[in-house]
């Protein structure tokens, strides 16, 4: 039996919406991440993009602990020496909660060109609403929410 891999005419695209209002940053990532992949498609491939194209909407009102909340410390560094710099997750939180959503879903893919193609398909929003109507996206129920 011969090993199947997906060509570009296999994929089919679709477009999912995942409400992240009152959801677990964790749960919620976790969600896009497969779906970005196409993991839950059966002509899934390791070495192929064949996933879909995801929007979050309301990240700002996402769920996290109160001691995640403060104990979780992002870094970035420009280049110079002394550069270094670190903001809570608290603060980037209130600042600018899609990066939140973009970062956590960028830690579970691949480090790699596939990654960066698949990460393109992401599409995160801190209100309700979206200007992706026209592509007719399906609402995607997270298996548990916290409320």
């Amino acid at each position: 039996m011969r090993t199947f891999s997906p060509k570009p005419s296999d994929i089919q695209r679709a477009w999912h919406v995942i409400d992240a209002d009152g959801a677990v940053l964790g749960r919620v990532a976790t969600e896009a991440a497969n779906l970005l992949r196409g993991k839950h498609k059966p002509t899934w491939a390791p070495h192929v993009d064949t996933g879909d194209h995801v929007i979050v909407v309301n990240a700002a009102k996402i769920q996290v602990t109160e001691r995640k909340a403060t104990g979780k410390v992002y870094y970035r560094h420009s280049g110079y020496p002394g550069g270094l710099r670190s903001e809570s997750l608290e603060h980037l939180l209130a600042r600018s909660p899609e990066k939140v959503v973009r970062r956590a879903v960028r830690g579970m893919i691949p480090k790699t060109r596939l990654g960066r193609q698949q990460i393109k398909k992401l599409k995160v929003y801190s209100g309700p609403t979206h200007p992706h109507s026209a592509q007719q996206p399906q609402a995607r129920p997270l298996a548990t929410k916290k409320r």
